[in-house]
């Protein structure tokens, strides 16, 4: 999969992309086009969630872009949606907080026998769980940023059902290939969104 990275919005008229980017950039090549065509069937999407966006087209360009929300121009990213990533080895920047932790004597024997002790297993433990659990809260709302677009703009298109048991069943190579007759704007975009889906962090693929 070669798409490029995700835009912060993207409108579509029909199955072909007609601008992504910022959200006053999308608003004006979405104006202009409705007013050149007034069937011009326009949906407008953000880049990292596919949640729709509704914009109000009355009136001229200026009009358009005055009513967008004042934080249109800075969308979450799909670092900005999830839990913050966890923090590297060593102690947390603020210092050790020390709290009674109970465990049965199997339990402390075997943190013992660990490399640095105790504490320093025990760190380590819930650095892995986090990592593994932030990444599968990641894939999770790839897949559903990717299934809301399908399902708005590909739920007529050849092998859809398919596809997206494919995407959950984490299948990036028969999703490619059941996807590859969709109008290629669609096609690509929906590519871009998979590939968070099937992406994994290595250390929790190691593990």
């Amino acid at each position: 999969m070669n798409q490029g990275s995700a835009v912060a919005y993207i409108a579509f008229d029909g199955d072909h992309r007609i601008a992504g980017g910022d959200l006053r950039e999308i608003a004006q090549a979405a104006k202009e086009l409705l007013d050149r065509r007034k069937d011009a069937a326009i949906l407008v999407f953000d880049g990292v969630t596919s949640d729709p966006v509704d914009i109000d087209f009355r009136g001229t360009v200026a009009d358009v872009q005055a009513r967008l929300p004042a934080s249109a121009g800075v969308p979450a990213t799909a670092e900005d949606t999830g839990p913050s990533p966890p923090r590297g080895p060593g102690r947390p920047k603020l210092g050790v907080v020390a709290r009674e932790v109970t465990l049965l004597p199997r339990h402390w024997d075997w943190l013992a026998r660990q490399s640095g002790g105790a504490s320093v297993a025990l760190r380590r433990l819930v650095e892995e769980a986090r990592r593994t659990g932030e990444d599968s809260h990641r894939i999770k709302r790839a897949q559903e940023a990717a299934y809301r677009f399908m399902s708005a703009m590909a739920g007529d298109k050849s092998h859809y059902e398919d596809a997206i048991r494919a995407l959950y069943a984490n299948d990036p190579a028969r999703f490619e290939k059941l996807i590859a007759a969709w109008p290629a704007d669609v096609r690509d975009h929906t590519l871009t969104l998979a590939k968070r889906a099937f992406r994994r962090d290595p250390q929790a693929r190691a593990g």
